[in-house]
């Protein structure tokens, strides 16, 4: 199995170097934060300063994973290209579209495929991660116009023994849709644990599970939440323009009629086609690698469909009955 190195040893990356150490892959790290190399080590995971890490992924022809914020990655790319520019790379970041132009720029020759998975927790740092975070989760796989199918390949069989399932999707349209289902959640968390704060003691006294649930990744390191929200940008001004003008309709209704039926009703069929997408009959798709398997693969992933096994010759695709 290919060797793994993850530079970044936090909630995601440590994770990923854990599930991939499970999965039996020889695996190293790196990481800037002292606190989690030495957590790791603790752990009897094998943590080395970067330099010498990518030198031994070019060596081993290893796939490095960068598991940094956002705002980290310009430095760590320019770290691979000058010690490892040929190595498999992909990384773990929540935006897709930015990360793929810094690798253009400062490693136009890498055999990349962005990913993230969607998976995690409110905390962060090593001692957050587990290998087992990724059971079941849905994990995006980048494929562009000039993506090699390897590169992809390996990208997404990592995705796989972390316990994952691999979405193919566009940077741009990964952008579009996490704008809506995670970083608008993010920053509408943040929007409503003020407000309740705003309420005082008594309304945070009060507070009970619906307050809770919406508020949880507002607990999140706002560092984090400000790269990943500030650095998909375009995407979420759109959808922060689509809610916008769906609490604008909601104010008017109540102002002017006392009802909010529309807003109620739209938010409870929403959630019904989550929920029924999440226990909906499946079938079973094979996409053999030929010249036309990424488009195929992309197009699959667009339907709702996960690849949920890889052979040297072809994808398991499940996708929903009738999508």
């Amino acid at each position: 199995m290919r060797a793994v190195c993850v530079i970044g040893l936090g909630l995601i990356g440590g994770s990923v170097l854990r599930a991939a150490a499970t999965a039996g892959r020889p695996v190293w790290g790196t990481t800037a934060s002292e606190a989690d190399a030495a957590a790791a080590r603790a752990d009897g995971f094998d943590v080395i300063e970067i330099e010498p890490a990518l030198r031994r992924a070019a060596e081993a022809d290893a796939l490095v994973v960068v598991a940094t914020p956002l705002t980290a990655v310009r430095e760590v790319l320019r770290q691979v290209a000058r010690h490892a520019p040929d190595v498999w790379l992909t990384d773990v970041v929540s935006v897709k579209d930015p990360v793929d132009a810094e690798v253009r720029s400062l490693l136009p020759g890498a055999r990349y495929a962005g990913g993230h998975p969607m998976a995690g927790v409110s905390s962060s740092g090593w001692s957050a991660g587990s290998g087992e975070l990724f059971a079941g989760a849905a994990w995006a796989v980048t494929i562009e116009e000039d993506t090699a199918i390897d590169a992809w390949q390996q990208a997404a069989q990592l995705a796989l023994d972390c316990g994952a399932q691999v979405v193919p999707t566009s940077a741009a349209a990964h952008d579009s849709a996490v704008a809506r289902i995670s970083h608008l959640p993010h920053l509408f968390a943040a929007v409503l644990a003020a407000v309740g704060a705003d309420g005082g003691p008594l309304a945070l006294s009060l507070a009970a599970g619906s307050f809770r649930d919406g508020t949880r990744v507002a607990g999140s390191a706002p560092e984090l939440v400000r790269a990943m929200t500030e650095g998909n940008r375009v995407a979420l001004l759109d959808a922060v323009d689509d809610a916008l003008g769906r609490l604008g309709a909601a104010r008017g209704s109540l102002a002017s009629t006392g009802g909010l039926k529309s807003t109620v009703d739209a938010g409870h069929a929403a959630r019904g086609a989550l929920e029924n997408l999440a226990t909906s009959e499946r079938t079973t798709a094979t996409v053999q690698f030929n010249s036309t398997a990424l488009e195929r693969l992309r197009e699959l992933g667009e339907r709702g469909g996960r690849v949920v096994a890889l052979s040297a010759q072809a994808a398991s695709v499940e996708l929903p009955v009738g999508s």
